[in-house]
């Protein structure tokens, strides 16, 4: 199993109801898995894809209220999203065991930061545990629980890339009916405390975390006992993994104590204790802040990121810990290898994705715009010239407004064009949309609507509609929040796309947003109905100038040096036919000659 199977598969193993999620990497597969093995073991629960992560957390959080075991998964950036709901979750407390799987991203290899979800945890105040292995993984998945109904918090697992994406030998368990019934108890003093209350609830969660801190079954496990050391090296989540595979490997298993820690926060404090008197120094190895390292306080003894001695950012790999223990224990460092240049092109969007279309007819409409932009696939636009900014899921309107008004104050009227995916739009657009038109903002908004969540394996949006319920239509909404001017249309149409672009501008400049919502589905969405066109050819006219490649850097599209002219590579050509409209010099037509 993939790790993210692997906890999937401890959830339902382990009686859970309900799940919920938002995709992002590495959390993505988890909530696909959950549905697998429940349609499989033909278990009864609700599994949904919900419109944002502060969404998921609160549907599977009022499971857990009602006495059912619940989980939701998101990825690290995700559960910023869910924060307000995880603070006070924390001092409401769970009914049926409630997991928050809040999976990190160090590296980071799909992230706009490498932020550590246990620190959001001790922010919170709610136990995380810290999986080394996809096993570990599933088996710390039925562990949280136990342990959210033993102690009534919610738990979060926090795996992170490496656990997420590897695959181990696991043998499927039963999968526990634990013949539940939703009981929902009405006691508005807890869970709809008041000020007052919440102290009190603020008093109670102090005393469970110390009782967690002294709970058995999570209590650092010391994985070798060697006599006459006084050093000791302490290491969580995969960085356990790969220091124990390293130290075995490079005789250093017995150079000192091993400690692997399941439950950095709260730590325990035997342990605490244990090594600060035990032990005259102390590596700590952890992703990706100094969470462990903070708690055991003394830094006179403990050497971690706080101290300087292991780095602060990145993943901690086999060869850099391989350093690191090497240091800790005295011996010469061995050689970091060199990193092997990239080969290949770089990132770009997919043949004959519309999305490039898109950014191509938005710069032709307005050459000299700003072009704030946002999160998934279509982030790529920036290697287009497309995109010019990129902060967070839904910050591309925001900013769009702000632009604006930033410019209106000064005097220096802008074309402003923004992107935005549809499922971005449905998790965080449509309040600074709503924003945008009170406040009399005034540009063009692209939606890029390919009828899925594509960056993240196609996941579905609201647009889609479910058995139990009904679709959501993106225009309908965007007319809701008060846009006067929305339009849509198909952007491999490419000349007829820009001239409602440039006639969305002119709206804008005068009466406020325009919406252009551009239609066209995902290619590599299996689900999807695609036209089937002619491949586009080159013929003899070309004149090598390259503005095809450069301006709209199709991956189909490639300049022979040999030739010195543009060829089509009819391996990867969807046959879009927007290069016909793109080459300056009117060299692409379609094979057969065929429209």
């Amino acid at each position: 199993m993939q790790g993210n199977e692997a906890m999937a598969r401890g959830l339902v193993e382990s009686g859970c109801v309900v799940a919920a999620s938002y995709p992002g990497t590495p959390a993505s597969e988890i909530l696909s898995a959950i549905d697998t093995w429940r349609r499989a073991e033909g278990a009864n629960m609700h599994v949904e894809w919900a419109v944002n992560e502060k969404v998921a957390f609160e549907i599977a959080y009022a499971a857990s209220q009602s006495g059912l075991r619940a989980a939701t998964a998101m990825k690290q950036v995700g559960l910023n999203v869910a924060s307000d709901p995880l603070m006070s979750a924390a001092y409401l407390g769970t009914v049926g065991g409630f997991v928050v799987i809040s999976a990190d991203d160090p590296g980071p290899h799909s992230s706009q930061t490498e932020q550590d979800s246990r620190l959001m945890a001790m922010q919170a105040k709610v136990p995380v545990l810290d999986p080394s292995s996809p096993a570990e993984a599933r088996e710390l998945a039925g562990l949280a629980f136990q342990l959210s109904e033993e102690f009534g918090v919610p738990v979060m697992l926090r795996p992170t890339t490496r656990v997420c994406h590897a695959c181990q030998d696991i043998a499927p368990r039963p999968v526990q009916d634990l013949q539940r019934k939703a009981d929902f108890r009405k006691d508005p003093k807890r869970w709809a405390a008041t000020p007052k209350f919440r102290y009190e609830l603020h008093v109670k969660l102090n005393e469970t975390l110390s009782r967690l801190a002294a709970h058995g079954a999570t209590a650092p496990r010391c994985l070798n006992r060697p006599t006459g050391t006084r050093r000791a090296v302490v290491a969580s989540g995969v960085s356990a993994a790969h220091a124990r595979e390293v130290a075995t490997a490079s005789g250093l298993w017995d150079s000192f104590a091993f400690y692997q820690v399941v439950q950095p926060y709260p730590l325990h404090s035997a342990f605490v204790e244990e090594i600060r008197t035990a032990y005259n120094e102390v590596l700590v190895l952890e992703e990706t802040a100094g969470v462990m390292e903070m708690q055991l306080r003394d830094y006179r003894q403990v050497q971690g990121k706080l101290s300087g001695f292991v780095p602060e950012a990145g993943e901690l790999l086999p060869e850099m810990i391989e350093r690191l223990l090497s240091r800790f224990a005295g011996r010469p460092l061995p050689e970091l290898p060199e990193a092997v240049p990239a080969a290949g092109k770089r990132p770009t969007l997919c043949p004959g994705c519309p999305h490039r279309a898109s950014f191509y007819a938005i710069k032709e409409a307005a050459p000299t715009g700003i072009y704030p932009s946002d999160i998934g696939c279509y982030t790529l636009g920036v290697n287009l010239g497309g995109v010019d900014t990129v902060l967070c899921m839904g910050a591309a309107i925001g900013q769009a407004a702000g632009f604006y008004h930033s410019y209106r104050v000064t005097g220096q009227p802008r074309d402003i064009v923004a992107t935005i995916g549809d499922s971005t739009f449905f998790h965080a657009g449509i309040p600074p949309l709503i924003d945008a038109v009170v406040q009399g903002a005034r540009f063009v908004l692209v939606i890029l609507d390919n009828s899925t969540t594509a960056m993240t394996g196609n996941q579905p949006t609201p647009a889609h509609g479910t058995p139990a319920g009904q679709a959501v239509d993106i225009a309908a909404i965007v007319a809701g929040c008060g846009v006067e001017f929305c339009r849509s249309a198909d952007p491999l149409d490419l000349p007829a796309f820009t001239a409602l672009v440039k006639e969305a501008l002119v709206f804008s400049r005068d009466r406020g947003v325009a919406v252009v919502i551009a239609k066209s589905p995902c290619l590599v969405d299996k689900s999807a109905r695609h036209a089937k066109r002619p491949q586009a050819v080159v013929d003899a006219a070309c004149t090598g100038c390259r503005y095809c490649t450069a301006q709209f850097e199709c991956p189909a599209l490639v300049y022979d040096e040999a030739s010195r002219k543009v060829v089509v590579d009819v391996m990867i050509c969807s046959g879009c036919g927007v290069c016909l409209a793109v080459c300056p010099v009117k060299a692409i037509r379609r094979e057969g000659g065929r429209p």
